[in-house]
């Protein structure tokens, strides 16, 4: 077995992901790495995403929007997406890791393996909802 070499840029990448709430793009990442690293480059901020990925020490989120964003929490959650503002919540569902218990049993008629599951929300966030809210206040009063 091949072991890894230590990297002070994909622990900054890693440092970076787990301090933020907001699921950067690489290219988020990116920006925020550059200001201690000016001379990386976008490739490697690409590669070092995948392979804490592909380590189990980040996740992907996918929603819809053809970015492919990052999240340092690991841990089994949601996901909720504003479609007004864009906005991607983590969605604190006390009963959701009963999900997981589910995927872990045989499913009835696939033969495969479920290892994992994803679930994205939908909708408008409190921000959002207040203000269209608000706009359809106006509305009814001119």
């Amino acid at each position: 077995m091949a072991t890894t070499r230590h990297s002070v840029k994909r622990d900054a990448i890693l440092n970076n992901l787990k301090m933020r709430k907001d699921h950067p793009t690489a290219d988020m990442v990116y920006a925020d790495i550059r200001k201690e690293y000016p001379n990386i480059s976008l490739g490697t901020v690409y590669r070092n995403l995948t392979f804490l990925v592909d380590h189990g020490d980040a996740m992907k989120v996918i929603c819809g929007d053809d970015e492919t964003h990052f999240d340092g929490n690991t841990s089994p959650h949601y996901h909720f997406k504003c479609l007004d503002c864009g906005e991607l919540i983590d969605l604190d569902i006390p009963d959701g890791d009963k999900a997981e218990q589910i995927f872990s049993r045989p499913i009835e008629g696939f033969a495969g393996k479920v290892y994992t599951h994803s679930t994205m929300f939908f909708g408008q966030c409190e921000l959002c909802a207040k203000k269209a809210e608000k706009k359809a206040k106006q509305t009814k009063v001119s």
